[in-house]
């Protein structure tokens, strides 16, 4: 099959959305497919690698944060078995519709999220959801989901009622070949100044398009539990609300409990994962609709606490692989944090759990196959 992905955001720029593209294109790739990706050139996104399928970069004619204005999709996409498109992607979604009405392609619509944004973003993605985006999914001829749970409680719940049929569900994965249980590294422990010490985890983009990742709601928890000295924070990400949350933490008196170590490259993300005893997604909002790092803590082996949200939710089982709480509850998180701090026998216990979830369930090469079966039902 020849299979165009189109996607708003892709590695090395930390969002979810860009890495299961990412993903996927290489688990297609490796199973014979002719694999095309398109994505904006924004900033410092323009990185060349080596991959076994094609990266192209859309010089966009005007953009602003994760949205990209890029007509270019209307004469590049030409000849593909498969589109492949990754929602949200504000000024790319628009061209498929249009290209659509006028090629009738196969359209996947891979719905990653609701967005709602603040202020006047809020209105704006309010009259797209209610306005625009309806247009756009009627041209679907399959729509995914990364959970029913998810589905069922986003602005897609009225058509999933109306026709559950042209819905599919296949969850984000892991490689759980890199992401494993292994002995901390003893060099970035006194680098860190962690020796000895318990370890908290959030790792995630710290820009404005993810103000819903709920930091400033974990640093407030952090500081209930502050007193103990043997806690600390670890917070992975770069972003443009990265000084604000570093100047709520001195606010705290914890900016020698709270370390913040900016960008990490994904080749030393797996040390971070092991270096930690607990991870938190502690998201506010449905913007966070599953949660790829929970997937990578999972297959770490670690326990996770994370927000009572759908889709996220579907990662956790209870006191069986972690916890949920209710978002913005900030005494709730704490309690938690500090329950399995506490406790080395219930971490161990919820990393094993977790561990064996992932690989039994969310293996990117399974993710990959149940995509490839789709892809094949749909041109039958």
């Amino acid at each position: 099959m020849k299979i165009a992905q189109i996607v708003s955001t892709f590695p090395p720029y930390k969002a979810g959305m860009g890495n299961v593209a990412y993903h996927l294109s290489w688990q297609l790739a490796t199973q014979g497919h002719q694999v095309s990706v398109f994505t904006p050139l924004v900033k410092e996104r323009g990185v060349v690698g080596t991959y076994p399928f094609q990266l192209n970069y859309l010089r966009p004619w005007f953009s602003y944060g994760n949205s990209a204005f890029v007509p270019q999709l209307l004469w590049r996409l030409q000849g593909f078995d498969i589109v492949h498109l990754h929602y949200p992607f504000f000024g790319g979604a628009e061209m498929i519709y249009f290209l659509d009405k006028i090629k009738n392609i196969k359209l996947i619509i891979h719905y990653h999220m609701d967005v709602y944004g603040q202020g006047l973003l809020e209105n704006f993605f309010r009259w797209h959801s209610q306005v625009v985006m309806p247009r756009i999914l009627d041209r679907a001829d399959k729509i995914i989901l990364t959970s029913w749970d998810y589905g069922w409680r986003s602005q897609l719940r009225d058509r999933l009622k109306a026709d559950q049929s042209r819905f599919a569900v296949i969850p984000n994965g892991v490689d759980t070949a890199v992401f494993y249980p292994q002995r901390k590294n003893a060099e970035l422990l006194q680098k860190l100044e962690l020796e000895n010490k318990q370890v908290v985890l959030f790792i995630g983009a710290l820009d404005r398009a993810h103000y819903f990742k709920g930091i400033t709601y974990l640093i407030k928890a952090f500081q209930l539990i502050s007193s103990n000295d043997d806690y600390r924070l670890v917070i992975v990400g770069k972003g443009d609300l990265l000084d604000s949350y570093k100047s709520l933490a001195q606010n705290f008196g914890l900016e020698k409990k709270i370390h913040f170590a900016g960008f990490v490259p994904d080749v030393e993300l797996p040390l971070y994962y092991n270096l930690a005893d607990v991870l938190v997604l502690p998201s506010i909002d449905g913007s966070e609709a599953f949660g790829m790092v929970i997937l990578e803590a999972m297959s770490t082996g670690l326990p996770i606490i994370a927000s009572d949200l759908p889709g996220v939710r579907s990662l956790i089982e209870k006191k069986v692989n972690g916890f949920l709480v209710k978002p913005k509850d900030v005494a709730s998180l704490a309690k938690y944090l500090d329950l399995l701090l506490k406790n080395p026998q219930i971490r161990q216990a919820y990393g094993k759990q977790s561990r064996l979830k992932a690989v039994q369930t969310y293996d990117w090469r399974m993710i990959g196959e149940q995509l490839q079966q789709l892809y094949k039902d749909i041109l039958s």
